[in-house]
Parts: structure tokens; sequence; C-alpha cells
């Protein structure tokens, strides 16, 4: 048989708790909320939904400082250093471009509009942070003295690429030298990788004065594992500087298309990290704001989030056609009204740090720089084939390995003097295959 619950209150514990205030009566479990009377819902991380993140900037359009700007230090050594790692990125893009397009290369992707993210964020950082970067950091290298001809040899896959011994598609850089780890092809794997590095670094006691850096495109801001590197930095926690640059387009998907919410800095208080939002085109907001947020990661332990938003003015690599998505004449516009190069150009030259003569010597040189390093590489043999089976396996070589060595050793005896394709082919390995053939 079933009895009825019943309850009954005494008068006076009703008379005590109807008296209770807002905040006497606690926390819910798991939450630091207020208790409210009403439902109230949100759709901001700014508390009003009319009232979208606000975006740092310094510099206005004309390189003027903006009311209220602080500028960072920097003197005009500093200033040229910034400005010549700027002008050299869209040098390189200009013949790595038309390099690729005449079938000397296989592949290449351009940072046009992008520069003073790059290189803001590069000048930010120490250059032992561990950098896990994705498709356009090129210029963080170069700002830590990779050097052109490192570049050339990557993307030419000869046998001076120290990134990857030629293995690689080019563009897909790595140097621990340099603290940068090697770029995936794959979206977003190195999010999470990040987060992993940076803790790391955190139970390192000789690292404690690192972070881990990890840029990303808003595109790739829609993969899961955007989500788990963010939740692992957060909650481990760990100190790693997440750097989207919101260019605009995740290939042909504009960011219209690609999150319905405040960008991607609205997504960093949800992880209970702190985010801030920065004009991308703005090389000395970057440069506080990464600054900021490298330094914020250290005393905190945790992750930061910076959004810079700029636009991408080059199509997403020579395999795309971005016309058949944009008019033209967007992008035109936008190179014409939000130049980053221009507006640091402008800026320097109000301090009298920069004039015309300075800056044809420079796009003389650089040019001149780019071309050498280039004429260099193309002549260079790649590795000895033999080399595609070594640095995949620490220890004993297994015996799949074994058995594709001697596979292909054994197609070179039969093949490699008498069909033509593979002749010419071979002429482009040091040793030309004999390596193997010897074996």
């Amino acid at each position: 048989m079933l009895r009825r619950a019943s309850f009954a209150f005494r008068p006076n514990v009703v008379r005590r708790i109807a008296s209770l205030s807002t905040h006497s009566l606690g926390r819910l479990p798991n939450t630091q909320s207020p208790i409210v009377s009403k439902p109230h819902f949100f759709n901001s991380v700014t508390g009003d939904s009319s009232e979208q993140i606000p975006a740092f900037r310094l510099l206005d359009g004309t390189g003027v400082p903006i009311d209220g700007a602080e500028l960072p230090d920097l003197d005009e050594a500093f200033a040229r250093k910034l400005y010549e790692h700027m002008q050299l990125l869209p040098n390189l893009d200009n013949i790595l471009y038309n390099v690729q397009r005449q079938g000397k290369i296989s592949f290449y992707m351009t940072a046009y509009g992008e520069e003073a993210t790059i290189i803001g964020s590069a000048a930010a950082l120490a250059n032992d942070d561990e950098v896990l970067g994705q498709y356009r950091e090129m210029g963080v290298l170069l700002w830590r003295g990779f050097g052109l001809d490192n570049v050339m040899a990557q993307c030419f896959g000869n046998h001076e690429d120290t990134s990857s011994k030629g293995r690689q598609m080019p563009v897909h850089f790595g140097s621990p030298k340099h603290h940068f780890h090697t770029i995936s092809s794959p979206l977003a794997t190195q999010i999470p990788q990040a987060a992993g590095v940076a803790y790391a670094l955190r139970r390192s006691p000789e690292r404690l004065n690192s972070v881990a850096a990890c840029f990303f495109g808003e595109g790739a801001a829609s993969e899961g594992d955007f989500h788990a590197g963010l939740l692992l930095a957060s909650t481990i926690p760990s100190p790693v500087v997440f750097i989207v640059r919101n260019n605009g387009f995740a290939i042909s998907t504009p960011s219209s298309e690609q999150y319905h919410g405040d960008g991607i800095a609205s997504r960093g208080p949800g992880y209970g990290i702190d985010t801030v939002r920065v004009d991308g085109n703005d090389v000395l907001a970057v440069l506080a704001a990464v600054r900021e947020a490298r330094s914020r990661c250290l005393e905190q332990g945790r992750a930061v989030l910076v959004e810079c938003m700029s636009y991408r003015v080059g199509h997403h690599s020579t395999s795309d056609d971005s016309f058949a998505y944009r008019a033209r004449s967007e992008v035109e516009d936008r190179k014409r009204i939000d130049n980053p190069l221009v507006r640091f150009r402008l800026f320097m030259e109000s301090r009298g740090w920069w004039d015309a003569q300075a800056e044809e010597e420079l796009k003389t040189r650089l040019r001149a720089d780019v071309l050498k390093a280039f004429k260099h590489a193309e002549v260079q043999s790649r590795w000895e084939l033999s080399e595609l089976f070594t640095d995949i396996y620490a220890g004993e070589e297994p015996w799949n390995i074994r058995e594709q060595r001697n596979e292909l050793s054994r197609l070179l005896k039969k093949y490699g003097k008498d069909w033509e394709p593979w002749k010419r082919e071979l002429h482009k390995f040091k040793a030309e295959g004999n390596d193997l053939v010897k074996e």
C-alpha cells in the first residue's frame, strides 16, 4: 500500500524563509549566478544584446593615434624593423605566387592584408615562446631569424630544407631552433596541441617564463578541436595565447555564414578566459594586445584569446579563385581604404622616421634579396630518395618500412633507367636514386 507523502511547514519557519533576502538564499550548485524572480534570457557577453564587443585600436586609417590612445614604447629602429618585416611578406608573396603559377613549386598561400596581425603578434612574443601556426605565419619565423634561404628551401623541398627534408607541402614550415612547431594541413589540430604544449611548459621549471602561441582563422574556430583546445587550456589550465586571424573568409565561406554570434571573441568568456578583440590592420594595437595577453597568461597560468579583425586581400591559396565568390571591386576597395602597410608607413612618416626615398630603397632591397634566395633554391637538388623512409619511427626500424624501401629499390632497378618519367624525376634527387638501388 502506497502512502501519499505529506509536508507541513510550521508557521514560524515559513515566516523566516519569506523574510530571507535574495542574497541570503545563497547560490545554486556549480554557479555563482544571483537569484532573480524573472527569467533572464541573454545573447551577448556584454550584457546588452544591442551592444557588440569593442575593438581595440591605436592608429586610425591615416596613421594618426586616436583619442586616448597609449602607444607602446617603440623607437625608430624598432618601428623600422616592424615595417620592413611587414613589407617583406608581400615581396615574398608576389614572387612565390608567380613561381607556383609557373609550375616550379606545387602550392602557395599569401598573407596579403594580414601583415599587421602576423608581424605585430610576432614582435609581441618572446623568441622562445612555442608557436603553433596555421598557414600564414611565415612572418613569425622571419621575425625570429629563419631567413629567406630557409623559406625558399622549404617551398622548393630541396636538400637545404630543414623543416621536413622536402616531405611537406610548401608553406608548411617547422623549426625546433626557432620554437616553431611544424604546420599541419588538417584544420585546427594545432589548437588542442597548443593547450598541451602550454601545459608542458607549465610543468617545466626552466620554461615558466614561456607561453605557447596558437594561430588560426575564424573558419578553424568552427571545428570541434577549437572547443576542445579552449576547454583544455582553461580548465587544466595552461598558458597559451590563442590568436584568431578573423579575415572574413574560411576559403569561400564568408564569416556571415560561418557563425551567428559576435565573432570568435564572444566564445572566450564561455570558457572563463580573458578575451580581447583588436583591429588586426593596426600593427601597434596588435603588438600591445598580444603583449598584454602574454603577460596575463604568465600571471594567471591560463589561456587568453585575442581576435584580430582583418580582411583577406589575397585568394585563399593558389588552388582558389576568390573572385568566384566575391567582387573584385570589394577587394580593391579594402586595399585602398584600409591597408595595414600604408597605415603604419603614414605613422612613421609623421614621426620623421620614413620618407619616399627610404620606401623605394627598401622595396628594391627586399625584392633583390628574395630573388637571390629564389635563384639559389631553384637549382638545388632534393634530398636523397632514401630519406623518404627516415625520421618516421624511433628505435629499431619496423618491418613495414623495410618492406616498402625494398619494394621501391626493386622498382628503381627495373624501371629507373628505362622509363622516361622516372628518369626525369630521379635527376632531381641527390644521388639520383642510386642510394636505394645499391641496397
